[in-house]
C-alpha cells in the first residue's frame, strides 16, 4: 500500500479532531478526500505528511512509518497545499532548481518536469507574472520534481477558469496513472471527473470509503413532490419501495426509493387513489452531492 492509516486519531485537549480513522490507497488510484469545513481533512493530511504527530494510531507512506521516520516518509510524498506557497520574485526555473537542490535531484530533470506540466511557454518568467493556472502548475511541478510515490493535493483547482480547470484535470489524471493521488476538494464535479474512489469524513469520523462507480450505480431515487393537501406520514409510508422520506414544508415531501423502477408514475397513481393533486414533481439522481449533504448535514 502506498498509503496506510490505521486508527489515526488527533486530540487537542478535550477536543477530538480526528477519531480513529483507517483507510488505505494503492498506486494508480486517485482518491477523493471529502468533508465539510472542520471535518478533520486538513488535520489528517498534516498527519499523513508528517507535519503534526497523531495522538494515537499509525500512518505509513510507501511502507515507511511517518512518525518514526518522517524524513524518509516525506521523500515519498509530493504535497500541493491549498494556498500554494511560492516565492513570487523567483523565476520558474530558479524556483524549481531551488526545490531540486533540496531533494538532491539532478538539474537536468527540471526540463522534463517543466514540459510534463505544460510550463514551457512560461518557464522564463518570474512567478509573480504568471496566471493562477500557471502558478498551480509551478506548485505541481515542485511537488512531483523528486518523483514521489504519493501526491497529496489540497484544493488544486480553486480559482481556476474553465479552460485552466480542464488542463489541470488532465494533468492530475496523467499523474494518477503511476502515483497514488489523494485529492481534497469541496467541488463534487472535480471528484466525479477525476476520482476512482471517495472517502468522506465528518466531525472527525470516517463515514464513507467506497468506489465512485459503486456510489454512482446506486438504485436510490430521490423525488421531490408537492401535493395540494397536507399528508400524514402513515400515508406516505404506503408507497412501495420507499426507503426514506422528509416533510420539508407543509405540503412538500422529499421521497427516497430503493429500486431501479421509475417511481414517478407510482406517485401519480398514489395521488389519484387518495384524491390528491400533484402541484409539482421533480426527480433527482442520487449523485455524490446528494450523498455528501445527506451524510454531513
Amino acid at each position: 500500500m502506498s498509503i496506510q492509516l490505521t486508527s489515526l486519531t488527533k486530540k487537542y485537549k478535550a477536543q477530538t479532531a480526528v477519531n480513529a480513522i483507517s483507510f488505505s490507497a494503492e498506486k494508480g488510484e486517485i482518491v477523493g478526500f471529502l468533508g465539510p469545513n472542520g471535518a478533520g481533512k486538513s488535520t489528517t493530511m498534516k498527519m499523513l505528511t508528517g507535519f503534526i504527530k497523531p495522538s494515537e494510531g499509525e500512518v505509513f507512506v510507501g511502507g515507511v512509518n511517518v512518525v518514526e521516520n518522517p524524513i524518509e516518509a516525506q521523500k515519498k510524498i509530493g504535497y500541493l497545499p491549498e494556498h500554494n506557497p511560492l516565492y513570487l520574485d523567483m523565476y520558474v526555473r530558479e524556483y524549481l532548481q531551488f526545490h531540486a537542490a533540496i531533494h538532491s535531484v539532478e538539474k537536468s530533470h527540471i526540463e522534463t518536469i517543466v514540459e510534463k506540466v505544460g510550463l514551457t511557454p512560461e518557464a522564463n518568467k518570474q512567478i509573480k507574472q504568471l496566471s493562477k493556472g500557471y502558478r498551480q502548475r509551478v506548485g505541481l511541478a515542485a511537488a512531483i520534481l523528486h518523483n514521489p510515490e504519493v501526491l497529496v493535493l489540497d484544493e488544486p483547482t480553486t480559482g481556476l477558469d474553465p479552460n485552466q480547470l480542464v488542463e489541470i484535470r488532465q494533468l492530475i489524471r496523467e499523474l494518477g496513472k503511476d502515483k497514488t493521488v489523494l485529492l481534497s476538494t469541496h467541488v463534487m464535479q472535480e471528484v466525479e471527473a477525476l476520482c476512482d474512489r471517495v472517502i468522506i469524513i465528518n466531525k472527525g469520523e470516517l463515514v464513507v470509503d467506497e468506489a465512485l462507480k459503486a456510489l454512482k450505480s446506486s438504485n436510490k431515487q430521490v423525488i421531490k413532490v408537492t401535493f395540494d393537501y397536507k399528508l400524514e406520514e402513515q400515508f406516505v409510508k404506503r408507497l412501495p419501495n420507499i426507503s426514506a422520506f422528509k416533510n420539508t414544508t407543509e405540503n412538500n415531501w422529499t421521497l427516497e426509493f430503493e429500486t431501479t423502477e421509475d417511481m414517478r408514475p407510482v406517485i401519480f397513481d398514489f395521488a389519484q387513489e387518495n384524491g390528491l393533486k400533484i402541484l409539482g414533481l421533480n426527480s433527482e439522481n442520487k449523485n455524490l452531492e446528494n450523498l455528501f449533504q445527506e451524510l454531513t448535514q
